[in-house]
């Protein structure tokens, strides 16, 4: 019997938000209606084109990677089909490369990781000789299509030679950002250089080493680490040749001139024409290497004097506020369990009895009453997994049924004055400076299908960052649409405990190495900040359902919750005509 999922991918043809599949061929079309309609399969008898509707569909999710729906699809083939090895379409050379060998690096096969990214070099220099001589093509100029447009012959020719210009300094952009992707990797071409002059280092060709980290200090003069590891290499090779002998490489060199002398001629017209321009830094060093251990202390073989090589994770931009944490948690009965330390990560925490146990049981009994399959899910009823059921709830919903009699009033007024509740303790707790408002609240339970259950290897929920589109082929997490790039800090706050599996998890940027784990329960919290930082799923809860109020803040008011602001409003009603008063006796030890 051919299961459901072997039927969706026995065709030839995909189609799915503008993209269609077709023997072997990937086609993209437009998406005129902008809504995300999900994957549609189109079932077929021919069964040899499994293969290359599953290299589409990891093609697709390689430049969607929030798309959890085809990421489960995908590890449902993998497990299916046995080992495989998907094809992306769309992938780039020299990227695969700089991917492979960053992959070898870590693993410490440095001569593998030489190998790669060489190739890699190679490759992004080729690449950069074909998106030249792109550029030299016609451009258009959305001025000159007035009709009371008067440039003259020479605007014409300096308005094509500028736009050409730009075109040839975008391309280490270009050069740097994956299919699909709107964002570059930071730092891209000199990362190359600063994965080499280790591992070179480390199969004993000093000369290599030093010749990779003279041409990554081109990029980065200043950077300590590096000056420090090349004093080092200079030091080994003395006695056997001189050292200034050994030049940054040529291609490197060349490179970083003309695209100086880009960027001057560009801020020259700018200022000439009377145009705005900003000179873009895709050279950043928020890339870093991303590096576990230290050298040498962590590598008894080392020297003491070997290069001190500053090997640490890769750092997310630095954030435009002071991280702080360890508050008061404002309420007496409200339990702390661990800190970020404890919980292996950043900006993290963990609470019990924020809600009692009769408070868990009525907003239990509210949830069933108010809540509808797939709402805050698009209408899917089975939007992560096939084989879960979720329903939800907003706050604005809760106190509507309750106004109308549908739920007891108090009890819709309880969701309101929990969820508000855990904000103020959000709040509190990370030492915010400034007003953190609701950008999403929703009660969600999800519940394990019958017959379904046998053989589960997926997620309630897949490994996902709540503000940004985590990558983990890549160890990047993109800050840009689809994600909800506004949200600052999330919290789940658990109702029940009596099903199995559920657990919440964080992993590390690979999407694999789970860092901590909770089993909900009745009044239990976790709150944490929405960013890269902080990538997390649910396991699959095989059994019962498993319900929880799920909180999203934001900072930024401009991005409140459209619903809670309308909620604000019916409880400040309900409040001034005695309708519906706060019962919960909650008494904060202290004011914000």
């Amino acid at each position: 019997m051919v299961s459901n999922f072997s039927k969706r991918f026995q065709s030839g043809v995909m189609l799915s938000q503008g993209i269609i599949m077709e023997s072997g061929v990937l086609w993209k079309t437009p998406n005129e209606t902008g809504i995300d309609v999900g994957f549609a399969y189109v079932v077929s008898t021919e069964l040899n084109k499994l293969e290359e509707a599953a290299n589409a569909a990891h093609t697709f999710f390689m430049a969607n990677p929030e798309h959890m729906e085809i990421q489960q699809d995908i590890e449902n083939y993998k497990t299916m089909a046995g080992k495989v090895s998907l094809v992306d379409r769309e992938a780039r050379q020299h990227m695969e490369d700089y991917s492979a060998g960053v992959r070898h690096y870590d693993k410490e096969e440095y001569e593998l990781a030489i190998e790669f990214l060489e190739r890699a070099l190679k490759g992004y220099y080729a690449e950069d000789e074909d998106c030249q001589i792109m550029c030299e093509g016609p451009q258009r100029f959305e001025e000159h299509e007035y009709l009371d447009n008067k440039a003259g012959l020479y605007e014409a020719i300096a308005d094509h030679y500028m736009q050409v210009l730009a075109c040839k300094h975008d391309c280490v952009r270009e050069l740097a950002t994956r299919s699909g992707r709107i964002s570059p990797i930071e730092n891209f071409l000199p990362l190359h250089y600063d994965y080499l002059q280790f591992a070179y280092y480390r199969v004993g060709d000093y000369v290599k080493a030093l010749e990779c980290a003279k041409s990554y200090l081109l990029f980065h003069p200043d950077d300590e680490d590096v000056l420090e590891n090349a004093g080092y290499y200079e030091g080994l090779l003395e006695g056997a040749m001189d050292p200034n002998t050994i030049k940054p490489r040529k291609e490197a060199k060349t490179l970083l001139q003309r695209h100086k002398l880009e960027s001057h001629l560009l801020q020259v017209a700018a200022a000439g024409l009377g145009y705005a321009y900003t000179e873009p830094n895709y050279w950043n060093r928020y890339g870093a290497r991303q590096d576990e251990h230290s050298v040498p202390s962590s590598i008894s073989s080392e020297p003491e004097d070997g290069p001190r090589l500053s090997l640490a994770k890769k750092p997310m931009p630095k954030p435009d506020r002071e991280l702080k944490e360890g508050g008061p948690l404002l309420y007496n009965d409200v339990k702390f369990v661990y800190n970020s330390e404890q919980l292996n990560g950043t900006q993290r925490v963990l609470l019990d009895n924020v809600i009692s146990e009769e408070q868990c049981r009525e907003l239990h009994r509210v949830a069933s009453g108010i809540m509808l399959a797939g709402d805050g899910y698009r209408g899917k009823t089975s939007p992560h997994t096939p084989n879960e059921r979720f329903e939800g709830a907003t706050v604005l919903k809760a106190l509507k049924y309750g106004y109308e009699g549908r739920v007891p009033l108090k009890s819709a007024r309880l969701f309101y004055d929990i969820s508000e509740k855990a904000r103020r303790i959000v709040e509190s707790y990370f030492m915010l400076n400034s007003t953190l408002y609701f950008s999403y609240t929703h009660l969600v339970c999800r519940t394990a299908l019958s017959g379904q259950q046998e053989r589960r290897n997926d997620l309630s929920h897949p490994i996902h960052a709540d503000n940004c589109l985590l990558d983990p082929e890549a160890n990047e997490c993109w800050k840009e649409p689809p994600a909800y790039t506004f949200r600052d800090y999330s919290a789940l706050l658990y109702m029940n405990a009596d099903f199995e599996g559920g657990e919440f998890i964080f992993t590390e940027m690979d999407a694999k190495t789970v860092t901590a784990s909770i089993k909900p329960k009745c009044g239990r919290m976790i709150s944490f900040s929405s960013g890269g930082e902080n990538p997390h799923g649910v396991k699959a809860v095989t059994k019962g359902q498993r319900c929880a109020v799920a909180l999203w803040f934001t900072l930024d008011p401009l991005y409140r919750e459209l619903e809670r602001i309308q909620a604000d409003e019916v409880i400040a009603m309900l409040d001034q005509e005695h309708l519906g008063p706060s019962e919960m006796n909650i008494n904060p030890k202290d004011e914000l």
